[in-house]
């Protein structure tokens, strides 16, 4: 029968850093390697840049100066909020799985370690179960949630509809999550600290003007802000955006007379002379019946 991992042990391990975290990792990978996964799926080292190489595989490699540097700064303030994937090539050896971007605007930032999850070699199967489990307790925050549900995606491959039937969930509520990753870093850690709900965070990840999301942000927890009073805010926002409906012009007094004559001919008030230049336009002659359309062809006629 497989060894259940010491918890306790495993958690001060990781509470002294990553050498400690990894003395006697490897037979506990030999003797209960589900149980190891299943730690690490949840738990974040702090790993040494210099040890991280970058995957030979990644698809990826352009990536925006100006963005970086943007992400780079964010992360001099506020630390770096989503963790890196990396697998464990050995005790002092890891391979990037996702989160280049992030690896490299640490490195800009004058980081020496950053924060990790770790997979093993060929776990795939026992992470995503591992991952599935996890976002089921309950003392999950939002933003924790929503990185595992990019997790999922990132590291096991998953669709949207394959990731819903995984979880139990409707594509609708994984997709709000992630999207709070969008939001930024001082809104992720107001989440994370609870001073905002996942409720007021959602509508604001609606918000795509990242002023006025601030704004709106700021202004929920300085006034306390109920979720519908947030949304009213947004609503009355959106309005404002909306251009104002374009005023009828004026006909020339030329162009009046004639309107009136058709009203006069046609017998109702609601013919309308449409100009689009000088000499060209449209006779609008509406009717609200078949009868009434009988009528005006009999008028024409």
């Amino acid at each position: 029968m497989a060894k259940k991992i010491d918890k306790k042990q495993f958690g001060e391990r990781v509470g002294l850093g990553t050498r400690a975290l990894f003395v006697k990792l490897d037979e506990q990978i030999a003797e209960n390697p589900a149980e190891v996964v299943k730690e690490l799926s949840h738990t974040v080292a702090m790993i040494p840049i210099a040890e991280i190489e970058v995957n030979p595989f990644q698809p990826r490699d352009q990536f925006d100066a100006a963005a970086l540097q943007e992400l780079a700064t964010s992360i001099q303030t506020y630390g770096l909020i989503q963790p890196i994937t990396v697998r464990r090539l050995s005790a002092q050896e890891y391979q990037l799985i996702s989160g280049e971007r992030r690896l490299r605007a640490s490195k800009m930032a004058g980081l020496t370690e950053i924060p990790a999850y770790i997979r093993l070699a060929n776990d795939q199967e026992m992470l995503e179960m591992a991952l599935v489990e996890n976002i089921q307790r309950e003392n999950l925050n939002a933003i924790e949630v929503a990185i595992t549900y990019q997790r999922l995606k990132d590291e096991c491959n998953l669709t949207d509809d394959s990731l819903a039937e995984r979880v139990g969930k409707q594509r609708s509520t994984i997709t709000n999550y992630r999207n709070l990753l969008k939001l930024p870093p001082d809104i992720q850690t107001a989440i994370k600290e609870k001073r905002l709900s996942t409720g007021h965070a959602k509508v604001l990840a609606g918000v795509e003007d990242y002023g006025v999301q601030n704004s709106l942000f700021h202004e929920t927890l300085k006034q306390g802000l109920s979720v519908r009073a947030l949304e009213s805010l947004i609503n009355s926002y959106n309005q404002a955006q909306q251009p104002a409906k374009k005023t009828a012009s004026k006909l020339d007094d030329g162009y009046e007379q004639v309107q009136q004559r058709f009203r006069e001919f046609f017998g109702t008030r609601g013919v309308q002379l449409k100009l689009k230049s000088p000499g060209k336009g449209q006779i609008v002659i509406p009717f609200d019946s078949d009868g009434q359309l009988n009528d005006l062809l009999d008028l024409l006629a």
